[in-house]
């Protein structure tokens, strides 16, 4: 990762605890703490996951800042602006959710930087924007893999995900089965709910 120094400044900016950027060099050793992070970002780069690797970024980078400055101010709450903020976010995100739906572009519908975006969606949903974005195109899969006869391929693209494998990989990961598996109990299902 390559950093322009503005952007860190204003990255600095958002992280509580800290307000300047505290940096004796220009690059951090690999530390524990960031590993997990650089591991995601590893994957996302190799999957070709670009809207994933958006979010992974500014994570980074302000983790790096913080734990260059030292800062271990968790924040305040979110405020009622923010939260407004972040209702406006998920509704965009539910709405849009077939498409590319880009942090810096939700950050710039609600008058944020990305990286305090990004932080106050993460404290209001529990999940990062690009989270819950997976989250809404699997349920809206899901629902289509019952309700429909579709081919999976083509639920997939149409919930917008590029890659029938990484479709399977996440269903999988979050729902626990496989598209097919959790089609097949769609028979099952029908019967006991009639």
């Amino acid at each position: 990762f390559h950093f322009d120094p503005a952007y860190m400044e204003r990255i600095a900016a958002g992280v509580p605890g800290t307000r300047k950027l505290a940096f004796k060099a220009a690059r951090l050793p690999p530390l524990p703490v960031l590993a997990p992070l650089l591991a995601e970002a590893e994957t996302a780069r190799e999957m070709a996951d670009i809207d994933a690797f958006e979010e992974l970024s500014l994570r980074l980078a302000g983790a790096a800042v913080a734990t260059a400055s030292g800062a271990t101010h968790v924040g305040r709450a979110p405020s009622r602006r923010d939260q407004k903020r972040v209702a406006e976010a998920v509704r965009r995100i539910e709405l849009d959710a077939d498409g590319p739906v880009s942090l810096s572009a939700l950050a710039d519908e609600t008058a944020t930087s990305p990286y305090h975006f990004l932080r106050i969606f993460r404290q209001v949903a529990g999940m990062t924007p690009y989270q819950f974005l997976l989250r809404t195109r699997l349920h809206r899969a899901a629902v289509r893999l019952r309700l429909s006869n579709d081919a999976v391929s083509a639920i997939a693209f149409e919930a917008g995900f590029n890659d029938l494998s990484t479709f399977n990989r996440r269903f999988r990961r979050i729902i626990g089965e496989t598209p097919g598996q959790y089609r097949s109990r769609r028979g099952a299902w029908a019967v006991s709910a009639s």
